[in-house]
């Protein structure tokens, strides 16, 4: 289900509009018709697995990539035939670093500066505020090769908003950190959108998403599920019961028995187990002893709690741990 792309009670006219966007790659089709609208001053979560189309949509938002087809305004320029209109009003951090290792931190900002045509004491001026800002200060003289993951992230963010762009583009930005940097990256996003930066955000981490986002995206295979607030989003889990089962064996049809045995229960396979459903509290005790009587070792029931992780699974049937561990493995292959 695709909601109206412009249902945010925000007003008719969005900061970017996109409007049945399509990007194949010889027979693979990455972005399929999307449609979707992102509000001024609001962070816009574009949240799925890895290869569901989110780096292909961000590549052709910002003029890296031409699609197939569809539409695509950005503050009311139009950029489907001319991709780079908005260039100039635009910041992009993409999941992988695309600052120079034998430059130091300094360096690197002052050279992204120029490319958008500062003068010399104005970026350098610039440099130094955003080092500072970013808790960079004392490495600024140091080549970017030396830098940990979390200090390249910060100053990839800091390239992005070099020159004061109103939209920012992230890819991913807390993919392969450390918790605690992670951390100051999101307080890093929230503090940027409190100034009125418009934020587009990338990301396969739910709860990421939960905490800075006020509208999200479901994209699987190329394909948007669903659109909305997180607050719409998570009056799906009201009235709803989960617990989780897991076990040792071969599960074979066991959804299929579950359902059949149980009514009211509604069943669906994740990884080493199943996980069940029902308007009213589920009683474990008749799910562990059909799945006994399977010949399956039941080794945890485990109660859901309402969670925008739950939304996300029920709407794409996407194990939300699954997708992270895959993002992982991946890291540094293909794109998304």
């Amino acid at each position: 289900m695709e909601l109206d792309p412009d249902a945010s009670g925000h007003g008719p006219e969005p900061l970017i509009a996109v409007s049945g966007l399509k990007k194949a790659f010889e027979d693979v089709v990455a972005v399929d018709g999307i449609s979707f609208s992102v509000e001024r001053g609001e962070i816009y979560g574009f949240l799925g697995p890895n290869g569901a189309g989110k780096t292909t949509t961000i590549n052709i938002l910002t003029g890296l990539s031409r699609p197939d087809s569809g539409a695509i305004s950005v503050a009311g320029l139009d950029c489907s035939g001319n991709p780079k209109a908005a260039q100039h009003m635009i910041g992009v951090v993409p999941d992988e670093s695309n600052l120079y290792p034998e430059l130091s931190g300094f360096d690197n900002l002052c050279f992204c500066a120029s490319l958008y045509g500062m003068r010399r004491r104005e970026r350098q001026e610039r440099a130094e505020e955003l080092l500072r800002a970013f808790g960079l200060e004392q490495a600024a003289g140091r080549r970017f090769a030396g830098y940990s993951r979390g200090m390249k992230r910060k100053l990839t963010i800091a390239a992005g908003i070099i020159h004061r762009p109103p939209i920012l583009f992230l890819d991913e930005p807390t993919t392969g950190i450390d918790v605690a940097s992670a951390r100051q990256i999101r307080q890093l996003i929230a503090d940027l959108n409190s100034t009125g930066t418009t934020v587009f955000l990338t990301t396969h981490y739910i709860e990421e998403a939960e905490r800075l986002c006020r509208r999200i995206a479901f994209i699987v295979r190329g394909r948007i599920a669903r659109v909305d607030t997180v607050e719409n989003l998570m009056r799906d889990t009201e009235g709803r019961h989960v617990v989780r089962f897991s076990f040792r064996g071969d599960a074979g049809r066991v959804c299929e028995r579950i359902e059949a045995a149980l009514p009211g229960l509604r069943c669906s396979r994740v990884p080493d187990g199943v996980r069940v459903e029902s308007a009213d509290p589920v009683r474990v005790g008749p799910v562990v002893r059909l799945l006994e009587d399977d010949g399956l070792e039941v080794t945890e029931a485990r109660k859901i709690y309402p969670s925008l992780e739950e939304v996300f699974v029920s709407i794409t049937g996407i194990e939300a741990g699954l997708m992270k561990q895959e993002k992982e493995r991946n890291r540094g292959g293909g794109g998304s």
